[in-house]
């Protein structure tokens, strides 16, 4: 039997020195292969070619429920979750549960007080990206919300919904 090689630091074993040396970019963050599109570095050269399909309009993974079309294999399985009332991602604090893994996460921030999203102007802290997002409105002259009865423009859809009842 053959002797595994270690990583330093993670303790991962692997069978040649050639597999620790593609690991090791993980801890050192080199990333040799670099999108010639965006300029986005990777540490391994299939990841490279994967990310690429991200430049192009080929869409050659299709959903066999309703014919919509990703570009990874990936893509296609996430979407076909949504096809199955399996939800087999739990929250344990709660119990409640998921379709995905991105869902979960999303949903955890609930269950503590950490807001790692702050606003540049008036530093109010938000606990996910979008909440932030939709609170910069406020500061924003922008006004893209357009009541279709009147024309009258709005910083927030609740701010429209709000007025649309007046109509």
């Amino acid at each position: 039997m053959k002797k595994l090689l270690k990583c330093a630091d993670c303790r991962k074993g692997f069978r040649s020195a050639s597999q620790l040396k593609i690991h090791r970019r993980i801890h050192i963050g080199e990333k040799p292969f670099t999108c010639s599109v965006c300029g986005k570095g990777f540490a391994r050269s299939f990841n490279l070619v994967s990310h690429q399909q991200v430049h192009t309009e080929d869409r050659p993974f299709k959903c066999s429920d309703c014919e919509k079309r990703f570009k990874s294999k990936g893509g296609l399985i996430q979407h076909q979750q949504v096809h199955t009332d399996e939800r087999p991602f739990e929250c344990s604090d709660c119990e409640k549960s998921f379709k995905n893994f991105g869902g979960l996460i999303q949903h955890q921030q609930v269950h503590n007080e950490e807001r790692p999203f702050k606003c540049s102007v008036c530093r109010k802290r938000f606990k996910s990206s979008g909440g932030l997002v939709q609170h910069k409105q406020v500061h924003s002259e922008e006004r893209p919300f357009k009541c279709t009865d009147c024309g009258k423009c709005f910083k927030s859809n609740e701010g429209l919904i709000q007025h649309e009842q007046v109509h």
